[in-house]
């Protein structure tokens, strides 16, 4: 069977040529770019991608869009800051010529940051359905961390997806700003609500979670600033639920 490879993109100029190589395997690269001021159309066509431009609808439509347009039913989906391996490719390639009923299949993605793969905390193996039959699977909707949903049985491939998701720590923490207000957002629309008891309690959980029982402590001073980060990525996206409760309950009469 043939494959699209599908990637949607906004000024992502610095990842997307190694992003396309790493897919030059698939039958199909198709970009969905949401108005890119930097050079990422340029590099992407000039790769051979097919490039379309669509206003920006959200991560899952605009993923959602992308399948829509590609000219195979068997997608992979990878961001920008992902690389298909060549043993995950052999992987895929295989995987896709003897499916059997399988809807999608499941990879494991792997981290590198601050100067090495990261193979503990909640960072690993994080897997990621990026393999897919749009016919029977889709992107979820949500806002914030969407997944594809398969209408099917899942399988699991063996190999990493590499993920380049963080120029520094700066950029770690832009990232937790941008997404735990989308959490918050998400969970106040879901009707969630939370209180002190939840702000105290569960980003020492967090870490205790990620740094000992996820084996963060294994990988040194790394191991310790992402535990720390995802601790506070979980007392950020309260704090802000909160603080979305605060601004809409209305106030009591004097």
């Amino acid at each position: 069977m043939s494959v699209s490879a599908i990637i949607i993109t906004l000024n992502e100029a610095a990842h997307i040529e190694a992003c396309l190589a790493s897919v030059a395997w698939a039958d199909e690269r198709l970009v969905v770019d949401s108005g890119s001021t930097d050079d990422t159309v340029a590099i992407a066509t000039r790769c051979g991608a097919r490039v379309v431009t669509h206003e920006w609808l959200g991560y899952s439509a605009q993923k959602n869009y992308a399948a829509s347009l590609a000219a195979h039913d068997w997608i992979v989906s990878v961001d920008a800051d992902e690389r298909v391996t060549p043993a995950l490719a052999a992987e895929m390639q295989a995987t896709v010529r003897s499916p059997g009923d399988h809807a999608g299949f499941r990879v494991p993605r792997l981290t590198f940051h601050l100067g090495q793969w990261i193979r503990c905390t909640d960072w690993y193996p994080d897997f990621q359905l990026r393999l897919y039959d749009r016919r029977r699977a889709r992107w979820n909707g949500r806002k914030v961390h969407e997944s594809v949903t398969a209408e099917g049985p899942v399988g699991h491939l063996a190999h990493d997806l590499q993920h380049y998701a963080y120029r520094d720590i700066a950029h770690h923490l832009d990232t937790i700003n941008r997404y735990t207000t989308l959490a918050a957002a998400v969970m106040h629309e879901q009707g969630r609500r939370t209180g002190l008891a939840e702000l105290l309690l569960h980003p020492p959980a967090a870490f205790v979670r990620n740094y000992l029982l996820r084996r963060g402590v294994i990988a040194g001073v790394p191991g310790l600033i992402i535990s720390t980060m995802n601790s506070y990525y979980v007392f950020l996206k309260f704090a802000k639920l909160a603080a979305i409760q605060n601004s809409t309950t209305p106030m009591h009469k004097q």
